[in-house]
């Protein structure tokens, strides 16, 4: 994720960053180029229509009115979409910092100074963070964990999962070796339960995406309606079709590819959310607790 300051303004327009839709679509740019040239230069000098022919041709830019109209609320309703997926992936990363934090609070309030079992938590809290960012960016990175016995984990299974298992026993095993009240662990089991609610919920970001059919239907839109254009403006601007064409194709494909890239806010593209930085705080925060 990228942090900036919003107010600076000319830093953001004179500069092309990691995340500008400009380095993806130049390539498009230089085509539509052409093709609007080439349009423009066959209807204005080689094709040269009748005044009849070239008035029903200008007409055309009266269905354009009509379509941008429909292009921008569909476009609307595309980024809202995503955007309200990668609200919701940070509100459950946000939710598993609050939760890693709690579980170490009570620990540490009912746990004995020195017991071997804060440094049994210390660890795993902030390793079911590290999991479920790998587990979500389809990888496996052990280096990021802290495991006693690396062994005691498999590369095979639900990562998330076996941690979560793996401090459920611990806390039951206090329980019966008299460290915990039945209280105590109804106490705890809200956070205990919480790891996977979150855990869940990211799987269903990341494994729902938009439906196919919308996602194509809009693309085709798109491409459809800017190949198009020059047909009825290049008589009212001449060559200047060739600038507008190249414009309105950015502002159109960049909202598809901002869409595309935050709907899934898991992964490591420029506007992804920071997992890193959460599960190094995470990290951080519980050992300062425990």
């Amino acid at each position: 994720m990228i942090n900036y300051n919003p107010k600076e303004w000319f830093t953001f327009i004179f500069r092309l960053h990691k995340a500008d839709t400009v380095r993806k679509l130049t390539p498009m740019f230089f085509y539509l180029g052409l093709y609007a040239a080439a349009v423009a230069f066959l209807e204005l000098n080689v094709f040269q229509l009748s005044k009849t022919h070239s008035e029903h041709l200008k007409n055309i830019s009266l269905m354009h009115g009509l379509l941008g109209f429909v292009i921008s609320l569909l476009l609307v309703f595309r980024t809202n979409t995503a955007y309200d997926r990668w609200w919701e992936g940070r509100r459950q990363w946000g939710t598993l910092v609050n939760v890693s934090r709690s579980l170490a609070i009570k620990l540490q309030a009912i746990l004995p100074e020195g017991h071997p079992a804060r440094a049994y938590f210390r660890t795993m809290i902030p390793n079911f963070a590290f999991s479920m960012k790998q587990h979500l960016r389809n990888q496996y990175h052990p280096g990021e964990l802290e495991l006693d016995e690396p062994h005691e984990l498999s590369q095979e299974k639900h990562m998330p999962n076996q941690i979560s298992a793996h401090m459920m026993r611990k806390v039951i095993a206090l329980h019966q070796e008299g460290l915990l009240t039945g209280e105590q662990l109804i106490f705890m089991n809200e956070e205990l339960r919480s790891f996977t609610d979150v855990c869940g919920a990211c799987e269903r970001i990341k494994n729902t995406p938009i439906p196919f059919s919308y996602s194509v239907f809009l693309k085709k839109f798109i491409f459809f309606y800017v190949m198009t254009l020059p047909l009825g403006y290049v008589f009212s601007v001449g060559y200047i079709i060739i600038p507008m064409i190249v414009f309105i194709f950015y502002v159109l494909a960049s909202l598809e590819l901002i869409a595309e890239e935050i709907e899934d806010p898991f992964g490591t593209d420029a506007n992804d959310l920071p997992a890193d930085t959460i599960c190094n705080n995470i990290r951080l925060h519980v050992q300062q607790v425990l």
